[in-house]
């Protein structure tokens, strides 16, 4: 995931006029090289990322040991804190 964040951090930012491989006369021959992995890489690497954040909600989700429909009583099925727990709210807050 580190990997992740600073290839996107150097690269150049996605707009319109960006999409796809950067200007040969933008940046140095590092710079490119580094956009290019990032472009390259960005469809796999940000389908990982979403599964992760997936599979963090499935473990921080409710226990299910109530009624669907209600909340009142009901506890994270991860970290057994009062749902819904301070993990979910962080990463729905993160994801909105």
């Amino acid at each position: 995931m580190q990997q992740i964040l600073e290839r996107s951090t150097q690269a150049v930012p996605w707009e319109p006029e960006t999409v796809g491989l950067p200007d040969a006369r933008s940046g140095g021959a590092l710079a490119r090289i580094n956009d290019v992995a990032f472009y390259a890489n960005a469809r796999n690497e940000v389908a990982t990322l979403a599964g992760v954040c997936v599979d963090l909600l499935l473990l921080h989700s409710p226990d299910g040991s109530e009624q669907p429909d209600q909340t009142a009583g009901r506890r994270c099925r991860s970290c057994r804190l009062a749902w819904p727990c301070p993990t979910f709210g962080e990463i729905s807050r993160l994801l909105g």
